[in-house]
């Protein structure tokens, strides 16, 4: 491995750790190169290295064992270990529009099988970060990443490992809802108040009332973007 120029570090060590694993014949059960080696190999960070280590763990070929290091699960290669999605083709707006309609199906089951599964720390964790969610709307008019972490925590609950592998696979579409669409700080805001109600529904048990509260939220981000997008 070379290391890598300063731009997409975080992309370029995913390609790099799938094409060492794939040139090295390293098998599951095999153990990775550890973090210093990785970023003195590699010329990166070990934020950068944790990142990509991160999204391999989410989609469930990497194991981290705690004072021994990171593990394959499975094989992996370029042709089985799918990079991010990519939408350079179209306009921001039809972008937005074709992953709502994806976070629509993957959001509404999400919600309602969390709904089902939630334990008592799931639910302590969702209102940690809805808590923090709104502290930073009411701060700053918006809540970016950590209306991103709310849903995370979602779909952590639904005990189902595909959610996170699914969102991992598109997250970079995802983002994009969370970091101001058009400039517009106030983009979705109108949805703020229906998080705090999906909670609730999580918290009761309630899967009926989780899908509606959540195709609340996402009914408003669409207004925004043909609205905003004018």
């Amino acid at each position: 491995m070379e290391p890598l120029p300063p731009i997409n570090r975080a992309q370029q060590v995913e390609t790099a750790l799938v094409q060492y694993v794939e040139h090295a014949g390293l098998k599951a059960g095999d153990r990775l190169p550890a973090e210093r080696e990785l970023m003195l190999a590699l010329g990166v960070g070990r934020s950068t290295i944790r990142e990509a280590i991160g999204k391999f763990q989410a989609l469930g070929v990497v194991e981290s064992r705690k004072g021994s290091g990171n593990y394959l699960l499975k094989p992996i290669s370029a042709g089985t270990v799918h990079m991010p999605l990519s939408f350079e083709s179209v306009g921001l707006r039809d972008a937005l529009l074709m992953t709502l309609e994806v976070r629509r199906g993957i959001e509404v089951e999400a919600s309602m099988a969390a709904a089902r599964r939630r334990t008592e720390a799931d639910l302590q964790i969702i209102e940690a970060r809805l808590d923090e969610m709104e502290a930073v709307h009411l701060a700053e008019g918006t809540s970016g990443k950590a209306d991103l972490a709310f849903h995370l925590s979602i779909y952590d609950a639904t005990h189902n490992p595909l959610f996170g592998q699914l969102l991992e696979q598109m997250r970079g579409g995802f983002e994009r809802f969370w970091s101001k669409p058009f400039d517009r700080p106030d983009f979705a805001a109108r949805s703020f108040p229906f998080h705090r109600t999906l909670f609730d529904a999580i918290a009761a048990g309630d899967a009926e009332a989780a899908r509606t509260e959540t195709l609340k939220i996402l009914a408003i981000v669409e207004e925004d973007i043909k609205d905003m997008s004018k």
